[in-house]
């Protein structure tokens, strides 16, 4: 009787696949709220890597973090039309506290943009204080009717940043700077990641912006994922705040303002765009375990073997995880680090002690080859590289082969729903064409230019949309 799969087949049912792998590679559990959900170990360690790697892109450009309450004051919310409208529908309100209700009801975090206008409207006086730049990691809570773990869940942790400027100029580039510089250069050169940069359209940018910048990536089964999004909000909140401040002429002026944010998704998408029947594959870049050494058997000397090799490989930078539980079936070990999408796996045993070599796994081509004990140190970061790279590719490859350049609404109504993406001229489809997407659950996921740069204003000449199904 063949083996029955540890994950459920892509090709057979891809959310099951994905549920699967969540659970079997201990990335997280649902929590007891409906929508809430539990970050295990493996799972977090993968969200502090991103965190490491994004927070020193963002303090290279120039921005502190600092936090924000949880909660804020309701009628904060109302101060901006679009804004309130846009979250209400996700919004968890407090009403009572201390046994009491409470004389103003509390809305928990669904964004940051209210309470963080509130004070800046007070730190910001003169020219002097500008820009002023802030971030903060935090959580948030938007009430989710289709919950899916790390994609859509209640509360999710993220980091969301606020800024505000002198001119429109130095707002809208400094956005553009987020855009590319942090989140676009973090998603290709360490979570090895294909993404499309681009305009969302009027009907698709954030409540309350004058103009949304995203990532787009398309995931294993073809649908789209929004990856992180900078958002210019013009001078919407400070007129809501009256955030302004004394001019080198000796005007009031209101302030220009961002904000940008990223989250915890990053691990779901990490997942779709490059798991694979047998798990997850991390890029080396972003792995907390770049290489598990194993100890095949409990052999005395396997034992201080893997040890050594440990150490060595510590000592050559790379991280390094020895997995020492003989009690366990070396089996279950190897397809337990399989699911995680640990790059190498250094395998040891007492044939391979007697050979002076171990048995080298690379997760992400797959394969396995004796190499010899004394040379892995030197071999490693090469192969980490080389795997790092392929992932890139992999995930550029699948994208380009499954988008189509089409004319009509309808071409692009197909390719979507065969499990594609369609660039279509924006000229063609417009606002009326996008409206009808809908009705085939696709969305315009951006607008970019003829030449793939992401364009001045939507309707820039030569403006394509990229049309897809999405998470």
């Amino acid at each position: 009787m063949a083996k029955a799969p540890v994950l459920t087949p892509r090709a057979v049912d891809f959310p099951r696949w994905y549920q699967d792998l969540i659970a079997k590679a201990e990335l997280a559990d649902n929590g007891p709220v409906r929508g809430t959900m539990v970050i295990r170990p493996y799972g977090y360690g993968l969200w502090e890597r991103m965190q490491a790697e994004m927070d020193a892109r963002i303090k290279e450009t120039g921005t502190q973090n600092a936090y924000f309450p949880l909660l804020i004051p309701q009628s904060y919310l109302a101060r901006e039309a679009d804004h309130v409208e846009g979250f209400a529908p996700e919004l968890a309100v407090v009403t009572h506290g201390g046994g009491k209700e409470l004389e103003e009801p509390a809305v928990v975090r669904p964004t940051s943009e209210m309470i963080v206008n509130e004070y800046f409207a007070k730190w910001v006086q003169s020219y002097r204080d500008l820009p002023l730049l802030i971030n903060q990691w935090a959580n948030v809570v938007r009430w989710e009717l289709r919950p899916r773990l790390f994609l859509r869940t209640t509360e999710f942790l993220w980091q969301e940043g606020h800024t505000a400027h002198a001119t429109y100029e130095d707002a809208r580039d400094f956005a553009a700077r987020i855009h590319r510089r942090v989140y676009e250069d973090f998603m290709v050169n360490v979570l090895a990641m294909d993404v499309v940069p681009g305009r969302k359209t009027v009907k698709e940018r954030f409540a309350g912006a004058v103009n949304t910048l995203t990532l787009e990536g398309m995931m294993g089964d073809g649908k789209a994922l929004q990856m992180a999004t900078s958002h210019e909000l013009g001078q919407n909140f400070a007129k809501a705040f009256n955030t302004s401040y004394l001019s080198k002429d000796g005007t009031q002026e209101l302030v220009w303002q961002t904000s940008w944010g990223s989250t915890t998704r990053m691990i779901g998408a990490l997942v779709m765009m490059h798991g694979d029947d047998s798990g997850l594959r991390v890029p080396p870049r972003l792995a907390q375990i770049q290489a598990v050494v194993l100890a095949i058997k409990g052999d005395e000397a396997v034992l201080a073997k893997v040890h050594e090799v440990g150490d060595r490989l510590r000592a050559a930078g790379i991280r390094v995880h020895v997995d020492d539980r003989t009690d366990t079936p070396f089996g279950r070990r190897a397809v337990d680090w399989e699911l995680k999408g640990v790059p190498v796996r250094v395998e040891i045993g007492p044939r391979d002690l007697a050979d002076g070599t171990a048995m080298l796994a690379r997760r992400i081509p797959g394969g396995k080859e004796p190499v010899a004990l004394d040379a892995l140190a030197g071999l490693l970061p090469a192969i980490l590289e080389e795997d790092q790279a392929l992932l890139l590719r992999q995930a550029r490859e699948r994208r380009e082969s499954r988008t189509a350049d089409v004319s009509t609404l309808g071409e692009a109504v197909e390719v979507a729903t065969a499990g594609g993406w369609a660039r279509i001229p924006w000229a063609d489809l417009g606002p009326d064409g996008e409206n009808a997407l809908a009705e085939h659950a696709a969305t315009v996921r951006c607008l970019v230019a003829a030449d793939g740069s992401v364009p001045e204003a939507e309707d820039a000449p030569g403006n394509v949309a990229v049309v897809a199904r999405a998470y």
